[in-house]
């Protein structure tokens, strides 16, 4: 061996887009004038140079030369200890080639670029924008992902709603966005609206996009139909003032007749048209509390006539049966869901279907009951979990059995009675487990929680939604399937 070498330092650490320096330090330990040249090898030689390339000493004399590491703030510097290597070959004796190595850490960085594609999405009953996701960075990215817009008018279901990124790749998120509202008439309208990135311990990543939505029926039809009304109010009017004259002009008799044909005064010319709501209901498969007003619905029933007293009936409130039963003749192949929430305090919310919410908002009113009715699933099965005063580990109690209902029924869990316990939580499942439901539900101080769906053949068959603590009550549910 004619060569002596060491390296100052033996380990060094340099941030990526900067620099750092390492000295190598050589003796000329033969007996002849020697010139050595230097050649980085490995995986940073790309990014080594050595300062001067070459070196010429006597016997017995020391130099070194400089190498200098600049690797790029790219995926590509990988982060952590990366080993590196420069050959050593004598110009005199090149069997005595050398490769001292050396240990040069790469410091880590995180850049996270989103961008959606397309920013803008029109449609009337959803958008399907998606969102791409890249990792600049030279470490792993994790990533949860969620959306919003002011005044709360749009639903989220964002696939997947957790990401890991590996260093230089990036992934596709998809997202349906669904208006809380339908617009039946009139021009489109904008609603703004922004997907968010949050990691751990660093300031979310927004990405800004607009939703278009049209309007069920165009402006022009809402402007004919009420050109046509106007034009059947003048023909009437028209008809009623023709007609008086002719009446007038009869004959007693004839007037007596005609008095025989024409309908009693104290009966409508006509019944109104029956509401959409009126389809046949299946009932439900659970007991709850009737749903019926507690007034006495009498009142003055007047004497046209001279017939019985007739007792007005309050109208059937619309179940979840109802609004799935409708959706389902609109769309007979398609998979529904339909829901509604007993509010303490207020009673049955509307039906909401296919991810809208029902509950409140802000209201600080816990629920106690929820009603269920699904198609195109094969039926539906459910059990609450409620509060429990007597509980010793802080955690509420289920209530027995599960609750069922096959597709276009009703099925209940939970109470509507009063001073019923807070519901905490529930389990769904659609097709005895066998198909998907999804669910998101928001808690009392916690707020809205991930969406979270069963995965048929895989879990337990159904889906927990809401939380075990006995003082945490659900507001407001959201379903999917």
């Amino acid at each position: 061996m004619s060569l002596w070498t060491s390296l100052e330092p033996a380990s060094a650490t340099v941030d990526p887009g900067g620099s750092t320096t390492v000295r190598l330090r050589l003796r000329n330990t033969g007996d002849v004038v020697d010139e050595y040249r230097f050649e980085p090898v490995g995986d940073l030689a790309p990014w080594t140079t050595v300062e001067p390339q070459s070196l010429r000493l006597y016997p017995g004399t020391t130099g070194s030369v400089d190498l200098v590491f600049a690797p790029p703030r790219t995926p590509d510097a990988t982060a952590g200890p990366n080993a590196y290597a420069v050959r050593i070959s004598p110009t005199e004796h090149p069997e005595a080639t050398t490769v001292p190595e050396g240990n040069l850490t790469i410091t880590p960085f995180t850049e996270v670029r989103a961008e959606l594609v397309p920013p803008t999405v029109k449609g009337r009953f959803r958008g399907r924008p998606k969102l791409a996701v890249d990792n600049l960075g030279n470490t792993k990215v994790t990533a949860s992902l969620s959306g919003s817009d002011n005044g709360d008018q749009l639903s989220y279901d964002i696939h997947p709603s957790n990401v890991q990124i590996e260093p230089g790749r990036a992934v596709f998120v998809k997202a349906t966005l669904k208006p809380r509202q339908i617009i039946w008439f009139g021009s489109k309208e904008e609603r703004p609206y922004a997907l968010a990135v949050k990691r751990s311990g660093v300031t979310p990543l927004d990405v800004d996009g607009t939703y278009v939505q049209r309007s069920f029926l165009p402006g022009w039809l809402a402007t004919s139909l009420g050109i046509l009304l106007a034009l059947a109010i003048t023909f009437v009017t028209l008809w009623i003032a023709y007609k008086r004259p002719v009446a007038s002009a009869a004959t007693p008799l004839e007037e007596a007749a005609i008095s025989t044909l024409e309908p009693s005064p104290s009966a409508p010319a006509s019944a109104p048209p029956a509401p959409a709501s009126s389809e046949p209901v299946a009932p439900p498969q659970a007991t709850v509390e009737p749903e019926t007003d507690s007034g006495d619905g009498g009142g003055d029933g007047g004497s046209g006539g001279g017939g019985s007293e007739e007792t007005e009936q309050k109208p059937k409130q619309r179940t979840a049966a109802t609004a799935v039963q409708q959706l389902a003749a609109n769309d007979p192949d398609g998979k529904h869901i339909c829901y509604r929430a007993f509010v303490a305090g207020k009673g049955w919310t509307e039906p909401e279907c296919d991810g809208d919410m029902a509950g409140t908002v802000g209201e600080n009113r816990p629920l106690t009951a929820l009603n269920v009715a699904v198609s195109g699933v094969s039926g539906t099965a459910g059990a609450a979990f409620v509060h429990n005063p007597e509980s010793t580990n802080g955690q509420g109690h289920y209530v027995e059995p599960w609750a069922s209902a096959p597709d276009g029924s009703n099925n209940y869990f939970g109470d509507s009675k009063k001073d019923a316990p807070n519901l905490l939580g529930f389990t769904i499942n659609v097709d005895s487990g066998r198909g998907a439901v999804c669910q998101t539900v928001r808690q009392h101080d916690r707020g809205w929680q991930n969406m979270a769906c069963d995965k048929p053949n895989e879990g337990e068959g159904f889906i927990f939604g809401g939380t075990l603590d006995n003082g945490v009550w659900l507001e407001a549910v959201k379903f999917t399937v």
